[in-house]
């Protein structure tokens, strides 16, 4: 499979020193199977930081990580009670960071809207079921987070 990572400069090395912390699946390498969605992130990323918007494309061979590797892997398949309060104890700043110690990371990503339904539970307004409840209904796109340099290996880029 191809996976997209957007930003504001091509990548030759990954680096996790220049991952920011407090993002969903915590601080480390992300990457979609949408190009569409690594497009945007470039823009949005280039026009923070500056630069030009780049989408560098990665193999990623899901099967052999999968069958044949001792990777850590956690695969959220939809979003529910145990990826929301996932998420939202890696966007935690008051929470001990990693919070976790997968090598790779797959599931839904919370955009903007996500973010806010976060912080109304976050904040008391709703319930966790209310929450789960309003993510039914989001446009939810793929994330695949890498967070070891053993789970780099399996990314070639293009």
């Amino acid at each position: 499979m191809i996976l997209f990572h957007g930003s504001n400069t091509a990548i030759k090395t990954i680096d996790f020193a220049k991952c920011k912390p407090y993002k969903d699946f915590g601080q480390g390498f992300y990457l979609t199977e949408i190009e569409e969605q690594a497009i945007q992130m470039a823009r949005r990323t280039a026009s923070i930081y500056g630069g030009e918007p780049t989408v560098t494309s990665f193999k990623f061979d899901y099967a052999e990580v999968f069958n044949h590797s001792s990777l850590s892997i956690k695969h959220f398949e939809k979003p529910d009670e145990e990826w929301a309060l996932f998420v939202m104890a890696n966007r935690s700043r008051a929470q001990i960071h990693p919070i976790h110690a997968y090598d790779i990371v797959i599931g839904p990503v919370a955009d903007d809207t996500i973010a806010t339904l976060f912080r109304n539970f976050d904040d008391g307004i709703i319930d966790l079921p209310t929450l789960v409840n309003g993510l039914k209904y989001k446009n939810i796109s793929s994330l695949y987070f890498f967070h070891s340099q053993k789970a780099v290996v399996y990314l070639n880029a293009l």
